[in-house]
C-alpha cells in the first residue's frame, strides 16, 4: 500500500496543524453563540456563504443568501464535529422551518426544562427585520417554528424606532428568561444610539412577557451579549465605527470593539465598565464587525468571536467569517480582562475516545475535504488523493490497540485506500475496493500497535484522483 503513497503531494490545510483557531474550515460560520450542554460545547453559526458574480468574481458578502445556521460541537474543544447545517429561514420557497423569514442570521441558543424535558429554543434575526425562534428536543435539532411569525418585528412596542432588529441574545436564569436584542447607529447619535433592547420571555420561551426597554449602551454597534457570573448581569456589545475622541477618553474604547456593563438586575440599569476586546483587525490585519459570545464550560470563561482569517487563506475578501475561541479570565473583584484573539486557540479540556465509533467529521484540523449530509448523518467527501483529515490527543492508554475500522461508502470504480499515521509515524492502511453505492464497514490489522496519546491523521488515496470517486467516510474506530 505504501507505494500509492510514495511522492503523493498533501493538500495544504487552511487551518495550520497544531492551531486551535478558526474551529473548522469546510464550511464558513459567523456570529458564535455557545451552548454548554451534555458535557459538550455546541457552537451556532450564521451560515455565510461565498457569492460570486457572472465571471467567477468574489462579491462583497451581501449576507442577503444567507438562510442557515451552521452547527459544531466538541467534548474537547480540539476535534469539532460537524452536524451540518440546520435549515431555518424558508422564505422564497427554501426548506428551512420558518417559512416567513428570507434569512437565519446571528443565532441565540437556552436549553430550558419543559414538562421535565430538556427543549431547546433558537433565536434568530431575518436580516434586520425581526427576530423568530425554533425549537426542537435536541441541541442538533430537527428544529420546527412553534409561532409561524416572528417573536418580535418592528410592530412589537418600542421597537418601531429600532434602526436594525437583530442579533438577539438570551438568558436562562433559573425559572425565568430575558432576550436582548437590536442595534444600528441613527443619524447623528452615535454616542447614544439607543438602539438596544432587553425583554422578559414567558416560561413557554415563545412569547414576550413585558415590553422590551431601552438599554443605554454608549457607542453601540450591534451584537447583544448576556451572561450571569456570580449575581451580576454583563451586557456586552459591539461598538460602532463612529467613536470619537469623547468617546475615546471617557469610556476608553475605539471603532468595533467588544465592551462590557453590569447590572445587579438582568433588565438594567446597566453600569458601563469597559473595552474588552479590539476589532479583528488588530490580531489579523483584517477587520470587519466584532461579533462575540461569553460562555462558561466546566468552571472556565472563553470568548466564542469571528474573524476574517479564514478568508484570508482562501483568497476571498468581502466580509465572509470564521468562528474562533480563546480564553477569558474573570478576575475576583468581576471585572474581565481584555481578551487576546489569537490563531492558537484554547488549550485541550480531554482526551477523544478511540474506541468507540468516532464521527469522520470530528476534525481537529484537515485539507482538501468536505462533509456532506447524508440521511442523519454528516460524513466527509469530496475525496482527492492527498486530501487528509487530523484528529488531536486519541487516548489509547496502554492497551497496543492493532485493529482499525472504518465506515465508509467505496468509490464507484477504481481503488482507495487510508494511510493512518499516529503522531508522523505511518502505521497501518486501509484498502476500500470499489463497491455498489451504499456504506459497508472494513477493518484492517494495524502494523503497529497503538498506547499512550497520539494524534492521528487520515491521508487518502483514490485513483485517478478525482473527487467525483464517490468514496465517502462517515465513522471510524480502533479496537
Amino acid at each position: 500500500m505504501e507505494a500509492y503513497f510514495n511522492g503523493l503531494t498533501l493538500t495544504e490545510p487552511l487551518k495550520k496543524v497544531g492551531k486551535n483557531n478558526p474551529l473548522f474550515t469546510q464550511r464558513l460560520g459567523a456570529d458564535p453563540w455557545v451552548l454548554s450542554w451534555g458535557g459538550r460545547v455546541w457552537v451556532y453559526m450564521t451560515g455565510d456563504i461565498a457569492e460570486y458574480n457572472a465571471d467567477g468574481g468574489v462579491l462583497d458578502n451581501s449576507y442577503a443568501k444567507i438562510q442557515t445556521i451552521n452547527l459544531i460541537s466538541s467534548g474537547d474543544m480540539l476535534n469539532w464535529t460537524d452536524h451540518g447545517a440546520i435549515p431555518v429561514a424558508g422564505g422564497g420557497n427554501k426548506t428551512g422551518a420558518a417559512k416567513w423569514a428570507y434569512n437565519s442570521w446571528a443565532p441565540a441558543v437556552a436549553c430550558r426544562k419543559i414538562d421535565g424535558k430538556d427543549m431547546f429554543f433558537l433565536y434568530f434575526a431575518d436580516s434586520a427585520r425581526g427576530i423568530g425562534v425554533l425549537t426542537a428536543d435536541h441541541p442538533a435539532g430537527a428544529f420546527t417554528d412553534p409561532l409561524g411569525h416572528a417573536l418580535i418585528n418592528h410592530s412589537t412596542p418600542n421597537c418601531s424606532d429600532i434602526k436594525w432588529l437583530f442579533d438577539p441574545a438570551v438568558l436562562a436564569d433559573g425559572d425565568e428568561a430575558y432576550i436582548y436584542f437590536g442595534g444600528g447607529v441613527p443619524e447623528g447619535k452615535a454616542a447614544n444610539p439607543g438602539t438596544a433592547r432587553v425583554a422578559k420571555l414567558n416560561p413557554d420561551m415563545t412569547s414576550l412577557a413585558c415590553d422590551p426597554i431601552v438599554i443605554d449602551a454608549p457607542y453601540l454597534y450591534e451584537d447583544s451579549g448576556i451572561n450571569k457570573i456570580g449575581d451580576v448581569y454583563y451586557y456586552s456589545y459591539c461598538t460602532n465605527f463612529d467613536v470619537d475622541d469623547y468617546g475615546r477618553e471617557a469610556f476608553g474604547i475605539d471603532n468595533g470593539e467588544i465592551a462590557y456593563m453590569t447590572s445587579n438586575d438582568p433588565m438594567g440599569l446597566f453600569e458601563y465598565k469597559g473595552s474588552i476586546c479590539k476589532n479583528p483587525a488588530h490580531f489579523f490585519g483584517t477587520g470587519g464587525n466584532n461579533h462575540h459570545c461569553i460562555f462558561e464550560h466546566n468552571g472556565r470563561y472563553y470568548m466564542a468571536y469571528h474573524a476574517f482569517l479564514l478568508q484570508d487563506r482562501m483568497g476571498l475578501k468581502g466580509g465572509y467569517r470564521a468562528s474562533h475561541i480563546d480564553e477569558l479570565t474573570v478576575d475576583a473583584d468581576g471585572s474581565i480582562q481584555p481578551v487576546k484573539y489569537t490563531e492558537d486557540g484554547v488549550n485541550s479540556i480531554g482526551n477523544l475516545n478511540p474506541f468507540t465509533p468516532v464521527k469522520a467529521a470530528a476534525i481537529g484540523t484537515m485539507a482538501g475535504i468536505t462533509t456532506k449530509k447524508r440521511g442523519g448523518d454528516v460524513v466527509v467527501c469530496g475525496i482527492s488523493s492527498g486530501d487528509w483529515l487530523m484528529v488531536y490527543r486519541a487516548d489509547f492508554k496502554a492497551v497496543n490497540a492493532k485493529r482499525f475500522t472504518a465506515c465508509v461508502k467505496p468509490p464507484e470504480s477504481g481503488l482507495a485506500v487510508i494511510q493512518v499515521r499516529a503522531d508522523d509515524e505511518v502505521v497501518g492502511y486501509l484498502n476500500i475496493p470499489s463497491a455498489p453505492d451504499s456504506f459497508t464497514e472494513l477493518s484492517t490489522e494495524l502494523e503497529k500497535p497503538l498506547n499512550g496519546v497520539r494524534d492521528l491523521t487520515f491521508v487518502f488515496y483514490a485513483e485517478g484522483n478525482p473527487p467525483q470517486s464517490g468514496l465517502e467516510f462517515n465513522w471510524w474506530k480502533i479496537e
